[in-house]
């Protein structure tokens, strides 16, 4: 274990291939395997990357709203949804709320900080999304949907694989928690 603590405090700025051969060899000690390791931080890249991009198509178009989604909403919770809906104070605060919060979440799973954090925001923005539109039988919607879905949706796989990234964190491996606690650990 010192070994492999030694090969991440030797690195240097350019040695890509030592960092890359360092992650890897890190990840067998934290029992990640390097397929496991590169899975988690794949998927964590590309959860965030959609997160981030939803996120800032909505905060450069300054006509998006969400009044529409919410209006479209069905199950059980469409009254609450509707009532965001026709209340604007409330509608403005949500918009500004959802376009923010996405953004900040996928920086956050894009850069592999406070990623459990970014998770559970993740999984509570998703959870929200579900309600308002679930897949469940009987239930029509104005906007068309881009698959045919029963009980489960692309949302909730999303939920899911965000519950398998607060499970099996990577950030402290690969991202810039590990970057800052090294930066601090040499500090004392």
């Amino acid at each position: 274990m010192s070994q492999i603590k030694n090969s991440f405090q030797n690195l240097k700025t350019g040695d890509s291939l030592l960092f890359l051969w360092a992650i890897l060899t890190y990840a067998k000690a934290m029992e990640y395997s390097k397929t496991k390791l590169v899975s988690l931080i794949l998927l964590r890249w590309l959860i965030g990357w959609h997160f981030f991009y939803e996120g800032m198509v909505k905060v450069i178009d300054s006509g998006w709203s969400s009044k529409m989604y919410l209006i479209d909403s069905g199950g059980f919770a469409k009254p609450f949804f509707d009532w965001i809906a026709g209340n604007e104070t409330i509608l403005n605060l949500t918009d500004l709320f959802n376009m923010w919060a996405l953004t900040l979440i996928g920086f956050l799973l894009l850069a592999g900080f406070r990623v459990r954090t970014a998770s559970i925001g993740g999984m509570f923005l998703l959870a929200l999304y579900f309600i308002s539109h679930p897949p469940f039988p009987g239930i029509e919607y104005i906007f068309p949907s881009d698959g045919s879905y029963f009980l489960v949706n692309k949302t909730l796989i999303e939920l899911a694989a965000l519950w398998v990234l607060f499970a099996f964190p990577t950030a402290h491996i690969f991202g810039l928690e590990r970057i800052l606690k090294k930066s601090f650990n040499r500090g004392k």
